[in-house]
């Protein structure tokens, strides 16, 4: 293989992990550029390595048999305890990070496209991951099923009557606020916390929602925090 196609492989490597990169970096994610396009770069340099290797052996003695795709099947499990360190778990309440975990996975799927040799394949690949990450959204949002239009959030309350507990919660549902996940936890004090994971329409705003917990009955304090 000539030094110009190894470049040329790189350099796509660099520019299909930019622009991935790029939109995690947009949205100020743990993920970003540089990493994105280090994976890539990296991805496709050990995969040109492993085919080069396995083509150079082969000619040196006809006897050694080896599998140029060798290095890249160890990127694609490799790869995981990378995307692993970019998930967090938000108490009991969920995690967060998924999408730039899968992002991790698919900057190194690129690389490895690319330095095989499928410019192609990798384009489109490309393409493909910034229309579900950009333009999907955006389509779901204006045609989609209404059940798609909510917002996750994560709420916590102090509240200083125990019998307005069931009342909190259903008050949440009359207003269409659907809870996911629930904790109830004693305090010292003599108040109960209550911890929940909701999901609202997106036509209501975190403020709009904040409000209308801070206002209910028996509630002490709130907290919400987007995801």
């Amino acid at each position: 293989m000539g030094i110009e196609i190894v470049v040329l492989r790189l350099g796509l490597a660099a520019f299909f992990g930019l622009i991935i990169g790029l939109e995690r970096e947009l949205k100020q994610k743990p993920l970003g550029l540089k990493t994105c396009i280090i994976i890539s770069v990296c991805s496709s340099l050990l995969t040109i390595v492993s085919i080069e290797a396995s083509l150079q052996f082969s000619d040196v003695n006809k006897n050694i048999r080896t599998d140029p795709m060798r290095l890249a099947a160890q990127i694609v499990s490799g790869i995981g305890f990378l995307g692993a360190g970019a998930i967090l778990r938000r108490g009991v309440l969920g995690v967060s990070g998924l999408t730039t975990a899968a992002i991790i996975w698919g900057a190194s799927g690129l690389g490895i496209a690319t330095g095989a040799g499928f410019y192609a394949e990798a384009g489109t690949g490309a393409i493909i991951i910034l229309f579900t990450l950009k333009i999907l959204p955006f389509l779901i949002s204006r045609f989609g099923p209404k059940k798609l239009f909510h917002q996750e959030l994560k709420v916590s309350i102090q509240i200083d009557k125990s019998d307005k507990l069931t009342e909190i919660l259903s008050e949440l549902k009359a207003n269409q606020i659907k809870v996911k996940n629930l904790r109830i936890k004693d305090l010292p004090d003599g108040n109960f916390q209550l911890d929940l994971r909701i999901m609202a329409f997106d036509k209501l705003h975190t403020t709009d929602v904040y409000f209308l917990i801070r206002t209910m009955d028996g509630v002490k304090s709130a907290e919400i925090e987007t995801f």
